[in-house]
């Protein structure tokens, strides 16, 4: 009897195969959310998040910031990957599971201040060049809405460069990205509103459901804890307040 109380105890220790694998969690700099400080750490609100709810999950991880098109495509295509943060739209919705909300954003059409850039609507925006970046969500939102000429970079910063310079009319970004850039003393102002969408970890189809939904345990409870919105805020960004919910 005695050995087999010890064999149960034993079995009942035993981690899963699955919790025993390494994630590769792959990003793009896009400040606040993500960033390489000037010590090359990384640091940003939801890269906080993904740490915090992998601990909570007892998961092994790595993080890797690199243009947006490679990162989500690794997410899409290689086994035990994610990407955040993305997008969660409906077109993407069955390409990946799914860990979310890192947070909730509204998008806006952004103009350089003073520019005769005049849109009232999004269907009168089509008239413009619209930039923004490869692979994003917002190419996807802006091909769907049959916006004539985009212009593709390989990341945001090229991008808002590129307004900053005339070379696009308008970018869409988050309106908290917008407000940060504003306090910077940045020349733009908002066009018109764009979408709004909650972002997550897309992970790749082939990681077990197991896992998936110890990392979204783990977020839950970041979210309980009040933690999500202590990071946020951190960051200069709103709260959620999901824990109310």
């Amino acid at each position: 009897m005695k050995t087999m109380i010890a064999l149960i105890c034993m079995l009942g220790a035993v981690t899963p195969a699955w919790a025993q694998k390494t994630v590769t969690l792959t990003t793009e700099s896009y400040p606040p959310f993500t960033y390489r400080d000037t010590d090359g750490t990384y640091r940003g609100s939801s890269l906080e998040q993904v740490e915090a709810l992998m601990r909570k999950a007892r998961l092994e991880f790595t993080i890797e910031i690199m243009p947006w098109a490679r990162a989500i495509a690794l997410a899409e295509t290689q086994p035990m990957h994610c990407v955040f943060s993305a997008a969660r739209i409906p077109e993407r919705e069955a390409r990946f599971k799914w860990v979310a909300p890192l947070s909730i954003n509204r998008y806006v059409l952004v103009r350089l201040a003073g520019s005769m850039v005049n849109a009232q609507t999004l269907e009168e925006a089509k008239r413009y060049t619209i930039g923004t970046h490869r692979a994003d969500f917002t190419e996807t939102l802006l091909r769907e809405q049959d916006f004539p000429t985009i212009d593709l970079s390989s990341d945001f910063e090229i991008t808002l460069n590129k307004l900053l310079e005339q070379r696009v009319d308008m970018v869409p970004m988050s309106q908290n990205i917008y407000e940060r850039l504003k306090s910077e003393g940045k020349p733009i102002e908002i066009a018109l509103p764009f979408s709004e969408n909650h972002l997550g970890l897309a992970c790749n189809r082939q990681m077990p459901d197991e896992m998936i939904s110890s990392m979204q345990d783990g977020l839950e409870q970041l979210i309980r804890e009040r933690g999500q919105d202590e990071i946020l805020q951190r960051y200069g960004l709103a709260p959620l307040r999901l824990w109310e919910k």
